[in-house]
């Protein structure tokens, strides 16, 4: 299994030859807004999974794909958390301003209903602000349906294939930023952020549902602009 510090070590390194570690292949990198100017940039991430559970019990990577499942009845990634149960990959480059982008290839098994399968979370913010700047939610309708939230609807029909998500943030440190989501390269929403705080991306499955939520990833890339 790839190690955060093997990837990042990596990537350094693929940087390094002018061929970056997980670039997406050229037709998604296409699939980019003409005029911006992002740059790919390493990352490294910890797996968050039950705190009473081996990694491997929840989380495996074989042949550039990260698998990660979980079921509603799993304790939280850290004893005595309120929080519902998850396996993310969550990636230890903070921001509070600028511009950052997270890519990748998502499959979802049909019948999954709940997870939360990527998000921006919020540290560090205001009193009384939401923890979170975006969820992609997703719930078994229409053959599966990738939400942000309960309401805004990113796709549906995407049970058991391969689809390219893009969320684009440009942060403001001390106001409202705004958001792009992309599905297969088509800009699906723009929303605006919760306002100034310490963020990252997260993928996996942070499941509110009910049975085992499961979800893939591959060609997982980090952008900076």
């Amino acid at each position: 299994m790839e190690t955060p510090a093997l990837h990042t070590r990596r990537s350094v390194l693929a940087l390094a030859l002018t061929a970056p570690l997980l670039v997406a292949p050229a037709a998604q990198a296409l699939a980019q807004p003409p005029s911006a100017q992002w740059v790919s940039a390493p990352y490294s991430y910890t797996v968050q999974k039950p705190h009473n559970l081996a990694q491997s019990a929840r989380y495996k990577f074989e042949g550039g794909i990260h698998t990660m499942w979980v079921y509603d009845y799993d304790q939280p990634h850290t004893p005595g958390s309120p929080t519902d149960p998850r396996t993310e990959l969550r990636f230890n480059q903070e921001y509070t301003s600028g511009s950052r982008a997270w890519q990748g290839e998502i499959y979802i098994p049909s019948g999954v209903s709940g997870p939360t399968v990527v998000q921006i979370l919020r540290e560090n913010r205001p009193a009384g602000t939401r923890a979170t700047d975006i969820m992609l939610n997703v719930a078994n309708i229409n053959g599966g349906t990738l939400r942000k939230d309960s309401n805004q609807v990113v796709a549906t029909g995407i049970y058991n294939k391969w689809f390219t998500i893009r969320v684009e943030h440009t942060a403001n440190a001390s106001g409202r930023g705004a958001i792009r989501t992309y599905f297969n390269g088509s800009l699906k929403l723009t929303t605006q952020d919760e306002g100034p705080a310490n963020r990252y991306f997260k993928n996996g499955v942070y499941h509110h549902g009910s049975g085992r939520a499961e979800a893939r990833f591959r060609n997982i890339t980090y952008w900076r602009q």
